[in-house]
């Protein structure tokens, strides 16, 4: 079983910065990506940025505003998430894409963080 614990959601005025941190631990034997997806309220979840290997994929909506970088060595991803704007408002939950030592790969999600950008 692989645990995802996120971290750094809060109120930010619109223009502010966040960073989130999302820590894998577990039965882990390779993370072969990592990422993050939201979902504002009434709407479905979507994916904001995620990364494997050396390449990163980013929403178009938060080009140039956010970036996603790993530390393998923690199992942990970031989202360093700058000029903030009011439709940024949503649950922000952690993904990873875990192969297990006797398992193929499998989808794992955190419980999600609040991040609420105000105007």
């Amino acid at each position: 079983q692989v645990q995802l614990v996120e971290s750094g959601g809060g109120l930010v005025q619109a223009g502010g910065s966040l960073r989130l941190s999302c820590a894998a631990s577990g039965s882990i034997f390779r993370l072969n990506a990592m990422g993050w997806y939201r979902q504002a309220q009434g709407k479905q979840r979507e994916l904001v940025a995620t990364t494997s290997g050396a390449r990163a994929n980013y929403d178009d909506s938060v080009k140039g505003r956010f970036t996603i970088s790993r530390d393998n060595a923690k199992n942990t991803v970031y989202l360093q998430m700058n000029s903030l704007k009011p439709e940024d408002t949503a649950v922000y939950y952690c993904y990873a894409r875990v192969q297990g030592f006797d398992t193929s790969d499998m989808n794992y999600w955190g419980k999600g963080t609040l991040v609420t950008v105000s105007s």
